[in-house]
C-alpha cells in the first residue's frame, strides 16, 4: 500500500500544467429524464431517498496531460486496473470495502461510461451512484458533472424498487480525477437554472483555482475542494461523505476529509488541512 501512495502522489505531483422545471407533490418530484434537461420523457423520482453521483476520471497516461504513471494503472479504458477505481484505494474497491456501503448494482452504460456503481448506504436512506469515464473523454465528463451541478443536466434511475434522482437531481455531485481544465477549456458560465443548491465536493488538483470560475453562478454548496496538488483516491471523499451522511457541518466534513488524507499519505494533519478546503 505504501508502494502505491509513493506512486500516486509523485504522479500528483508531475501533472503538466500544474432547462429543466420540475414539480414536487409530497415525496416525489417530475423531471424530464434522460442525458439533458431537454429531454421530454418525464419521469418521477421519490426525494425520500436521497442521491450521491460521483463522476470519476478514469487515470490515463494517453489522453491526459500527466506524466506517466505505471503502465497497468494509467489505462483510462481499463476500469479493473485504474487507479482511481480498481486500484486498492480507487472508488470501485474502496466502497466495496466499506462497512457503510453495500454495493447493489454494477453495469456498463455504453464506450463512454464504462461502467456504473450503485450503492446503498448500511443504515440511511442513502444512495451513492459513481460512474467510471473512459480517461480519453475527460472533458466530456468534466462538462458532465459542471451540468450536473448547475440542474441543466438531471436524470434518474431505477433500483430497487424505487426511482431515484441522479446527475442534478442528486443531493450531492462530486468529481474525482486529474484536473482537465488545466489541459483544457470550457465555458466558464454555468448558471444555475432551477433554483435548488447542491452539495459539492472537487478533488482534483488545484480544483478551486480552475473551477471556481465554471461554477461561482451555479448556486452550489462548496463542501470541499482543493488548494494544491493532491491525489484523489477513494478515502478522502468517501470520509468526507459520512459526515454528509451524518448531517455534518461543511467544517466536520472537511476536517473528515483532512483526516483520512493525513492518514492515507502520511502528511501532517496541517498539511492535509491547507489543501482541502471548504467554501469560497
Amino acid at each position: 500500500m505504501r508502494k502505491q501512495n509513493l506512486i500516486t502522489l509523485l504522479f500528483c505531483f508531475a501533472f503538466l500544467s500544474c432547462n429543466s422545471q420540475t414539480s414536487e407533490k409530497g415525496n416525489i418530484v417530475t423531471t424530464p429524464s434522460g442525458k439533458s434537461s431537454a429531454s421530454k420523457n418525464i419521469t418521477q423520482f421519490d426525494t425520500a431517498a436521497k442521491t450521491i453521483h460521483i463522476y470519476v476520471a478514469l487515470c490515463d497516461n494517453k489522453y491526459q496531460g500527466i506524466v506517466p504513471v505505471p503502465a497497468k494503472i494509467g489505462n483510462g479504458q481499463d476500469p479493473n486496473n485504474n487507479l482511481y477505481w480498481g486500484c486498492g484505494f480507487g472508488i470501485r474497491t474502496y466502497f466495496k470495502n466499506s462497512k457503510e456501503w453495500k454495493l447493489v448494482k454494477t453495469q456498463k452504460l455504453d464506450s463512454i461510461r464504462l461502467e456504473r456503481l450503485v450503492f446503498k448506504h448500511a443504515t440511511r436512506n442513502y444512495y451513492l451512484v459513481a460512474d467510471a469515464y473512459d480517461g480519453q473523454y475527460i472533458k466530456q465528463c468534466t462538462k458532465e458533472f459542471l451540468s450536473s451541478v448547475s440542474g441543466q443536466l438531471k436524470d434518474t434511475l431505477h433500483i430497487n424498487n424505487t426511482t431515484i434522482g441522479i446527475a442534478g437531481n442528486s443531493k450531492l455531485v462530486a468529481y474525482i480525477g486529474h484536473d482537465g481544465l488545466m489541459d483544457f477549456q470550457l465555458p466558464e458560465l454555468n448558471q444555475n437554472t432551477d433554483g435548488k443548491k447542491r452539495d459539492v465536493i472537487i478533488l482534483a488538483c488545484y480544483s478551486k483555482r480552475f473551477f471556481s470560475a465554471h461554477v461561482k453562478e451555479a448556486n452550489i454548496n462548496m463542501l470541499v475542494w482543493t488548494t494544491g496538488l493532491m491525489c484523489p483516491e477513494a478515502y478522502t471523499v468517501h470520509d468526507a461523505i459520512t459526515g454528509y451522511v451524518n448531517n455534518e457541518t461543511n467544517e466536520n466534513i472537511r476536517a473528515r476529509a483532512a483526516l483520512a488524507y493525513s492518514k492515507y499519505q502520511k502528511c501532517s494533519e496541517k498539511a492535509a488541512r491547507n489543501l482541502l478546503v471548504t467554501g469560497w
